[in-house]
């Protein structure tokens, strides 16, 4: 079947809750193994519970995405435990809105660090992986923001774009090596990223549903069919693309 992930594994980061957590399941549903991982234990096995409800198996394994050294950590215990990684959802994102005058080196540090770095270096851990296995493919979550500023988030607006040009960078470098590369980005989502501004007001939301064509947030399980599409044979001809799922938010 076209869009069948039987018998692949995949690695989800930012597993623990939200988007991470739909992603898994869905990728699960589709057939799919799924490794998940977060910093929060409790939260990785309440998706772990989910996942294996679908008959599949999860592997859960707790790390930072933003340190290296736990990135690497987590990818070989994925490896050990699978024996390789057709599939890597990079997902875990963090956001710390203030004014650009605003922003300490910290907060810079700390939305760049998860966002962009952690990308790269799980991107390049499960590389190696996927090189010594054939091939695989790379998914990423990105953001209209990689696109279009939006105010008062700079820190997360330069990171999306960094991770949309990073996906096609590695595109082009591990094509020869059967490893397609791609993104997905959303625009508002119902569930929201750790540090992100819950409540934005009513004003402000409705300035949200006004711009959005579609006229509401986007769900969680309405990323599940591009992000398996990304990783299934059915995007066998797809890399280094950056797939729009906002809703027409960037039609305008």
């Amino acid at each position: 079947m076209l869009f069948s992930l039987a018998g692949r594994k995949a690695l989800v980061t930012g597993g623990g809750r939200g988007l991470g957590r739909a992603l898994a399941v869905g990728l699960a549903e589709f057939g799919a193994d799924v490794a998940i991982t977060s910093r929060t234990v409790a939260e990785l096995e309440e998706t772990a519970t989910a996942v294996r409800a679908t008959g599949r198996e999860c592997f859960v394994i707790p790390g930072d995405a933003s340190s290296k050294a736990d990135i690497d950590r987590v990818v070989h215990a994925t490896a050990e435990h699978f024996g390789r990684i057709d599939i890597l959802v990079n997902n875990a994102g963090v956001d710390s809105p203030r004014p650009a005058l605003d922003y300490t080196e910290a907060d810079y540090d700390f939305v760049l660090d998860v966002n962009l770095k952690g990308y790269f270096f799980f991107a390049q851990a499960v590389a190696k992986v996927m090189i010594a296995h054939g091939g695989g493919s790379i998914v990423s979550n990105s953001s209209i923001c990689g696109e279009v500023a939006v105010k008062n988030i700079s820190a997360y607006n330069i990171s999306k774009g960094g991770v949309n040009m990073m996906t096609r960078s590695l595109a082009l470098e591990w094509a020869e090596h059967g490893i397609r590369v791609n993104a997905f980005s959303p625009a508002y989502m119902e569930v929201f990223m750790a540090g992100d501004a819950n409540d934005h007001g009513e004003a402000a939301e409705q300035a949200i549903l006004d711009h959005t064509p579609l006229g509401r947030r986007g769900r969680a399980d309405e990323l599940v069919g591009p992000v398996v599409f990304l990783a299934s044979d059915a995007a066998s001809y797809v890399t280094g693309e950056v797939l729009m799922v906002d809703g027409g938010w960037t039609i305008h």
